[in-house]
């Protein structure tokens, strides 16, 4: 009789791709490449970091003496407002077109030696403010139809500074994955006249077998179709398309919800957690997007200890998405780890 500790595969609702999951092959030994863990005994104040209080950025730019979130253009922007428009199109084949937008950086904290899993609550609170801000001022402009707010944590993902730091990138148009996510979410209120994601997070919370945990309004859960190793999700619980929509108290809940994630990563393999993280919403291109959920993705690549990690290679490049253990074991680990940092 099957059972879910056979392969098998499971299907992501919200892209319509499946990803194979192998729950024996955890049993396998591991030769593979090991990885440095990230350091933590570093300094509150860096006078070499660009992001740090008072230090000079690239091109001779000052960094201010800034006391909370601070926001600023990043210096090496992937999208530039004020370019000429343009095209190819040669037999449908090599086709390209200009893109414009804006990239900024989000300084989380003026303390060079935190995260958001060794900031308080009260202190990601204007995290979450400014990311709503911004989402707002950004999304308002008649140039902008996407703003991508994410943060890459630790040099494994390819952070280029361990500040505590976060990025937007505003779009021209609105960029692959969420347009696909959008189609998907579109076509379930279409056929069920319903939300995707508000039936799927009703779903889980009444299975308990995949959440980690709750609080008044956000859940945090492991999906099911979970490709990262330890990859989540944070729903909201009530309908909203992005994150303007959210109450005082829900964006409380959304900084609460972010702090103990991020700890219980940290506590996981008693490490700073490598991970991407980026909120999901609704497009700013004009158009009324109802069907939309505010969500957030983790995805993160440690896979069996703080030294090794998950490669996507193989069968996972040339074929389909691929995982080991599955998405109710990832979740048991994670709600098994404490709340309070390993470091505390």
């Amino acid at each position: 009789m099957w059972t879910q500790e056979h392969p098998h595969r499971r299907f992501n609702p919200l892209t319509g791709e499946w990803i194979l999951v192998s729950p024996h092959r955890t049993r396998r030994p591991w030769r593979g490449q090991v990885e440095e863990p990230q350091k933590l005994d570093m300094p509150a104040y860096d006078p070499s970091c660009y992001l740090c209080p008072g230090n000079e950025r690239a091109g001779g730019k000052q960094t201010p003496e800034y006391k909370t979130t601070y926001v600023f253009d990043n210096d090496f922007s992937a999208l530039l407002p004020d370019i000429p428009g343009g095209h190819l199109d040669e037999n449908g084949l090599l086709v390209a077109h200009t893109e414009q937008g804006i990239c900024r950086v989000i300084c989380f904290s003026p303390r060079h030696d935190l995260t958001l899993a060794l900031m308080d609550v009260d202190a990601i609170v204007p995290v979450v403010d400014v990311w709503a801000e911004q989402y707002r001022e950004l999304g308002g402009r008649e140039d902008i139809s996407y703003v991508q707010i994410f943060e890459n944590r630790g040099a494994m993902m390819g952070c280029s500074n361990p500040h505590p730091h976060g990025q937007i990138w505003a779009d021209a148009t609105v960029p692959s994955f969420p347009r696909i996510e959008g189609e998907r979410q579109k076509e379930y209120a279409s056929a069920r006249g319903s939300c995707l994601l508000c039936d799927y997070a009703a779903l889980e919370r009444e299975k308990n077998e995949r959440i980690v945990f709750e609080n008044d309004s956000f859940v945090a859960l492991v999906p099911y179709w979970a490709f990262w190793p330890f990859e989540t999700m944070l729903l909201c619980k009530q309908h909203a398309p992005g994150i303007t929509e959210l109450t005082d108290g829900q964006r409380r809940d959304l900084a609460d919800a972010l702090h103990r994630m991020s700890i219980r990563y940290d506590n996981l393999f008693k490490t700073s957690f490598p991970y991407s993280m980026g909120i999901h919403q609704q497009p700013t291109d004009g158009a009324v997007h109802d069907e939309w959920h505010l969500h957030i993705h983790y995805y993160p690549p440690l896979l069996r200890s703080a030294t090794v990690r998950k490669f996507m290679v193989g069968y996972e490049m040339m074929a389909m998405p691929q995982r080991d253990i599955t998405a109710e074991q990832a979740a048991q680990r994670l709600r098994d780890c404490p709340e309070k940092h390993y470091t505390l």
